[in-house]
């Protein structure tokens, strides 16, 4: 299924705590709009462009991109965007894009 922008400016767009991969903390969006999603932490400020995490989706639903967590942070530095690629991965855990594993799979 594609990436749904307006499902996430719906879910996104007013500010949203996601949780992590792994747990036990979360990933502050500050907001959403049609063009990006805006993180941030105490010490830094991030902008995830619509058009990567739109590509990202496209990949992973085409098969190239792993849905596995761990591999997929290294597969859209790769093929999409080295551009916060945890925090992508925590984002579409949470779309239901990505696997629920909480452990990282090895790749040989």
């Amino acid at each position: 299924m594609p990436l749904e922008w307006s499902s996430v400016i719906e879910k996104y767009g007013a500010g949203f705590l996601v949780p992590t991969v792994t747990g036990g903390k979360f990933l502050k969006i500050s907001h959403a709009d049609d063009t990006a999603i805006y993180i941030e932490s105490p010490i830094w400020r991030a902008t995830l462009d619509r058009s990567n995490l739109e590509r990202g989706v496209s990949l992973i639903e085409e098969g190239l991109i792993s849905r596995d967590p761990g591999l997929f942070v290294e597969d859209y530095m790769l093929y999409v965007a080295n551009q916060r690629a945890t925090s992508v991965a925590h984002i579409l855990k949470n779309l239901g894009f990505l696997d629920e594993t909480e452990t990282f799979s090895i790749r040989c």
